[in-house]
């Protein structure tokens, strides 16, 4: 879905812009928004992205006619407990597009939105554009946004708990036709704004798409193969990718919902999973960003059961792309179902 803002104010001169986030930095230190690397200087298209994991795919299809920053970029920061930076606040502020993952994943969004930007601003939401939110979730996260532009100095871990879509999975870029509609909206919205470069956008997106039809097609063939063999997870940051290749989670709910929420996983749920992962499961796909004693007991188990362990990450490792990133994780479910 795209959204417009509402709210509009005359931009500043690109001089006081300069001067003003001169002065923010100065005030605030370092921020971790940070300009891909492949932006564009003097670009006249400004994108921001909640993740690096966005801002890439959108430096994909924007190519040369647009600069992308990205406000995550690290594994070092959290999306569901970032606390955005004034920096943060200017570079939202002053972008032609931005995208969000929503769903309460990266709820610090919702507080930077809630200022006036530039005119004309476009906002993609992914979980929206995704088509698998529950039906009543789009009414309650613009509720959600409402409240908050009301009253943006609530307590963060409040407004977390309140956009929470229950029984969401939220880490949509491990979806692949997700990410294909985050393309396609792209390439609308960049060509309605630079209509001269449509025909480069285009072959972007294209080019984009027949990548992800690799990765499905890899998916596919995991699926043909390997139909309803058990897993097992320590949270869902994967699941999307695990179900796309046939694969059935067989982990107790109690257990992964604890660790996704970062808390104590009671001691039968425990119990179970380490029983589940001691050779009941093909694999063990296992988030190294949110290990705790409790996962890596759960580890050590599969381990000594030789079931193979398979490492995913939440955020884009440095150095990748979104398609050779993806395309490492089907390779690591590859070797570890033939083991």
């Amino acid at each position: 879905m795209i959204k417009r803002n509402r709210a509009i104010k005359p931009l500043a001169t690109m001089a006081g812009a300069l001067g003003l986030t001169l002065g923010l930095v100065a005030c605030s230190g370092a921020s971790s928004a940070e300009t891909d690397s492949t932006a564009a200087a003097g670009a006249e298209l400004g994108i921001v992205a909640s993740t690096s994991v966005y801002g890439q795919i959108a430096s994909e299809i924007a190519g040369d006619a647009a600069s992308v920053t990205s406000i995550i970029d690290s594994s070092v920061n959290d999306p569901h407990s970032y606390e955005a930076s004034a920096r943060d606040r200017l570079e939202v502020s002053r972008a032609d597009i931005v995208i969000e993952n929503g769903a309460g994943y990266d709820s610090f969004m919702t507080a930077l939105l809630a200022d006036d930007g530039r005119p004309g601003r476009t906002v993609l939401n992914v979980s929206e554009l995704s088509g698998l939110l529950p039906a009543d979730a789009e009414a309650e996260d613009e509720h959600a946004e409402d409240e908050h532009a009301e009253d943006e100095h609530a307590e963060a871990d409040a407004h977390a708990d309140h956009d929470h879509v229950t029984g969401f999975n939220e880490h949509l870029w491990y979806n692949f036709d997700t990410m294909r509609h985050l393309a396609e909206a792209l390439e609308a919205e960049l060509a309605s704004r630079a209509p001269d470069k449509a025909a480069e956008f285009a072959a972007n997106a294209a080019a984009f798409d027949a990548q992800l039809a690799e990765l499905e097609a890899r998916t596919s063939a995991l699926a043909a193969a390997h139909a309803g063999i058990p897993v097992a997870i320590t949270e869902p940051v994967p699941l999307y990718l695990l179900e796309a290749a046939g694969l059935h989670n067989e982990t107790p709910a109690s257990f992964s919902n604890a660790i996704e929420e970062g808390d104590d996983v009671a001691p039968r749920a425990l119990q179970q999973m380490i029983e589940l992962v001691s050779g009941h499961v093909a694999l063990l796909a296992y988030n190294e960003q949110t290990a705790s004693p409790q996962t890596e007991l759960v580890r050590d188990a599969a381990v000594a059961a030789a079931v193979p362990v398979v490492d995913f990450a939440e955020t884009l490792p440095d150095g990748s792309t979104y398609v050779s990133w993806m395309g490492d994780n089907v390779t690591a479910l590859e070797k570890a179902l033939s083991a």
